[in-house]
């Protein structure tokens, strides 16, 4: 199989992070959707990173359903069974996700957006919102640490980590570590691991 995009997206990594979890062999394809558009384009017209290209060159997209199949694939998921577990653990990875998405939203505004067509009032939105759900994972992480342990690391502690650093990377401002000290200390200690040193942010 083929995973398609740059480990810079935070949905790309999260899902070779949880591919190289799952023992899932695959070769990674670090072809942007931005830079190499046309050669992104030939492998899936939607050019939506990340792409996984199926043995049977069935193309799939979006992370989330990517991890699904994989999970499928192998019989073993990174998501625990135990409903109360279950439950908690996708209201992380949900927060998670929400402050990629707007993470994303906030870098495409500034990098891609003409300076006078920038929409101040909706700027200020997602900043909002992008602080919201750093605000919720901190609590949570409060009441509960994630596992930054290789055999037990499940989808929460991938997308949180992998959620924080991209946020270091692209909009350092809008998460510092003295206002939310779990986060970076769990991303910290998840960037240590021997999967995440084998996944770097690129």
């Amino acid at each position: 199989m083929q995973l398609i995009g740059m480990l810079d997206s935070p949905y790309v990594r999260r899902t070779a992070l949880s591919l190289r979890l799952l023992n899932v062999p695959f070769d990674h394809r670090p072809i942007s959707v931005f830079r190499t558009f046309e050669e992104f384009r030939r492998i899936n017209p939607v050019v939506k990173a990340p792409t996984l290209v199926c043995d049977d060159g069935t193309v799939l997209m979006d992370s989330t359903l990517i991890i699904d199949y994989a999970e499928c694939r192998v019989g073993r998921s990174l998501m625990p069974s135990e409903r109360e577990e279950r439950r908690w653990t996708l209201r992380v990875v949900g927060l998670a996700l929400a402050a990629c998405e707007k993470a994303v939203q906030i870098v495409y505004e500034y990098d891609l957006r003409p300076a006078e067509k920038q929409h101040e009032p909706w700027i200020t939105r997602v900043h909002g919102q992008l602080h919201a759900a750093l605000a919720d994972l901190e609590a949570e992480l409060v009441r509960r640490a994630l596992s930054s342990n290789e055999r037990s690391l499940n989808q929460a502690g991938i997308t949180t980590a992998v959620a924080w650093r991209f946020i270091q990377e692209r909009v350092p401002d809008r998460g510092v570590a003295t206002e939310f000290p779990k986060l970076a200390a769990h991303s910290a200690a998840a960037e240590r691991l021997r999967v995440f040193q084998a996944t770097p942010f690129e």
